[in-house]
């Protein structure tokens, strides 16, 4: 078994040798641009870890790790326009840095590059990462979707908002887990298990994620603090803030979020609602609930207390990160 950082060098070394430039260059120079930005490459090296878990070599998961590499950073270029982005990871997003048309193509070809990976498996491991894959992409399509019909919702739950962050991002980090499992033979049950480890760590992923856009280091999160403010995205914060608020503070609230304007104050009044209402405080607590409701699962999965050390130490590391 490798380190984390040992996942990620490997795989950004595998990353380079990806066929990006091609022509024409309008269309590749895009793709070659975001997925050489900095991140985090979580979801690869899910799959890696995974894949060595069970079969004690991660080799053969490095093109399905390439697959949901390429596939997020299409989500993430589509994401951008609708959300009319102007930063990813510290740097200008796709459709800005060139235009909306050529970010919508861009993401495309991305897409069905993502698909082309897997033709490098066969037989009964080639059908069931396409199956996984093809249910995850609807999933994600759907989440978000659900993410851009609550930012006309009056009446969003919090369940609606976890259903929703369940399949735009956790179906995903459980998915790129199973793929491991997949590729490794590992029985059926320890990949739905790994699965389950996988979307409840995305589950707590997320929140966090919510929680550092609003109370992150710009510097360090690579993204505008306060942007969902900004946005008057409907985020755990946002409802928990509505369901713990007195009338008088929470009809203050909503009228913050019934306004466009993008001043530096509405995010700072926003930030101490939420800080009064306890709803930062409810957040982290739910950050670690899912947290440890993945590390439950790990207990049951059949592989040794050294392999489950290193998923602990990785779940604790997305729990406890700062960017």
């Amino acid at each position: 078994m490798l380190t984390v950082n040992q996942y990620r060098e490997v795989f950004v070394e595998y990353l380079k040798k990806f066929p990006i430039n091609r022509e024409p260059s309008n269309l590749y120079d895009p793709v070659s641009y975001i997925l050489t930005l900095k991140g985090k490459r979580l979801r690869p090296i899910l799959t890696l870890m995974a894949t060595d878990i069970f079969s004690n070599s991660y080799k053969a998961g490095l093109d399905a790790a390439l697959a949901v590499e390429v596939f997020h950073n299409f989500s993430l270029v589509h994401d951008d326009i609708m959300d009319s982005a102007e930063l990813r990871r510290g740097n200008k997003t796709v459709h800005k840095k060139w235009n909306v048309s050529t970010g919508i193509l861009s993401g495309d070809v991305m897409l069905i590059q993502a698909y082309q990976l897997f033709e490098n498996y066969e037989g009964e491991v080639f059908v069931d990462l396409a199956k996984l894959f093809s249910k995850t992409a609807i999933e994600v399509c759907e989440g978000q979707q659900y993410d851009v019909d609550f930012e006309t919702r009056d009446n969003v739950k919090t369940s609606d908002y976890l259903k929703m962050i369940t399949y735009k991002t956790a179906v995903l980090l459980g998915a790129s887990m199973k793929m491991g499992a997949i590729i490794a033979r590992a029985s059926k049950e320890d990949q739905n298990k790994i699965y389950d480890f996988g979307k409840y760590l995305g589950i707590a992923f997320q929140l966090q994620d919510d929680y550092l856009d609003a109370f992150g280091d710009e510097t360090k999160f690579g993204k505008k603090i306060g942007g969902d403010i900004l946005e008057n995205k409907k985020t755990y914060l946002y409802l928990k803030a509505i369901e713990f608020l007195s009338e008088d503070k929470k009809n203050q609230l909503i009228g913050l979020y019934a306004n466009n304007n993008s001043s530096e104050e509405k995010i700072k009044t926003t930030k101490a609602l939420f800080k009064e209402s306890g709803s930062v405080d409810y957040t982290v607590k739910e950050i670690k609930k899912y947290t440890n409701s993945a590390f439950e699962i790990l207990e049951s999965l059949n592989i040794s207390a050294e392999k489950k050390k290193l998923l602990y130490e990785f779940g604790n590391s997305l729990m406890d990160r700062k960017i």
